[in-house]
């Protein structure tokens, strides 16, 4: 499967608001109801790339970590399921079930909101702030499977703490690298 980079939506860019269903609760989950007042992650994921396999766990514990603190965090995928049907909202379901996802895993059928937000692979991490302007965009850390490098969460804890102690997020950030997302 070729690395595909992330296309880095600009700085300050207004996170566009999406209306999707959430695979567990079945329920719809609009960004303007589940956003926070500190910070919002959003991330685009797949249930079978293995760059996204390869950061699960500690996903999952960072999103656990920073929702204490008031930061939301909200999953999508914009596979399309006719050709990688392991991405399908049932198995989608499965996968927050079987990782513990702590936050909603919703599905973008049309892959509307993936080209809003210039989304083109998985994993990829965007944070917007208070007033849903983007301050990060890019990678989890510079882990990918293969590099021996460790999975830290690094850049995207770095961000998250800049923003919880009040101070601007650094705007050197690098893209992150992933399975390209499936378009129709």
């Amino acid at each position: 499967m070729p690395e595909t980079a992330s296309n880095m939506l600009p700085l300050g860019s207004k996170a566009k608001n999406f209306i999707l269903k959430d695979t567990r609760s079945e329920q719809l989950v609009s960004l303007e109801e589940k956003r926070s007042n500190i910070a919002t992650v959003i991330m685009f994921l797949s249930n079978h790339c293995p760059y996204v396999k390869h950061i699960q766990l500690k996903l999952v514990e960072i999103a656990s970590l920073y929702q204490q603190k008031g930061i939301e965090f909200i999953a999508i995928c914009s596979n399309d399921v006719e050709k990688y049907p392991d991405d399908s909202p049932e198995k989608m379901r499965i996968e927050a079930e079987n990782f513990n996802y702590s936050f909603p895993y919703l599905y973008d059928e049309t892959q509307e909101v993936a080209k809003s937000y210039l989304a083109a692979c998985t994993p990829d991490f965007y944070i917007f702030d208070k007033d849903l302007l983007c301050v990060y965009r890019g990678c989890l850390d510079e882990s990918t499977p293969g590099n021996k490098k460790p999975v830290t969460g690094a850049h995207l804890k770095n961000a998250l703490d800049q923003i919880l102690s009040g101070k601007p997020v650094t705007s050197d950030q690098k893209p992150s690298l992933g399975c390209n997302i499936k378009w129709k």
